[in-house]
């Protein structure tokens, strides 16, 4: 006859790696933001489609955006690598959506100021994969690291 027991394995987090967990998703919900706004103000200024002229200063604001959700990933990217190293998911991920915001940036710079227009083809649907990126970022944050999880286990003994 087998008996059932459960044995409960805890690990002890260090309270620095609880605690500072947020200000990593703090920095990348802050790009995510940025990022959002770049997809509204992009609504702005292609309904004036054709010319731009009329839209410059939204381009611009466009542009500025850009530059701001860039810099702050950069720093959740080298803040998830400084103090969550163990954490591979947060920093690789962080570096993914750093470089696609950077290859957006420079695409995006280049429709601009070269009037690259056929360009907005890839512009956009990337886009789309760095706005994903920006919501799974400080969703995956929130996550503990496998090593902070408790869980119990289940062990038959005869």
């Amino acid at each position: 006859m087998a008996s059932t027991s459960t044995v409960e394995r805890t690990t002890t987090t260090p309270s620095h790696a609880r605690r500072d967990r947020p200000v990593f998703a703090i920095l990348a919900g802050i790009s995510a933001l940025a990022v959002l706004l770049q997809g509204l103000w992009a609504g702005i200024f292609l309904e004036h489609d054709g010319h731009r002229d009329a839209a410059s200063s939204w381009i611009d604001v466009h542009a500025r955006g850009g530059d701001v959700a860039l810099l702050l990933a950069a720093l959740a990217t080298a803040y998830a690598f400084w103090r969550h190293r163990d954490r591979k998911d947060l920093w690789v991920g962080g570096a993914i959506y750093t470089l696609l915001i950077a290859l957006e940036a420079w695409i995006g710079g280049l429709i601009r100021d070269d009037g690259a227009d056929a360009l907005t083809a890839v512009h956009v649907p990337l886009a789309m994969a760095v706005m994903g990126l920006a919501v799974w970022l400080p969703l995956r944050a929130r996550r503990p690291a496998r090593h902070e999880e408790r869980a119990p286990h289940n062990q038959l003994s005869r």
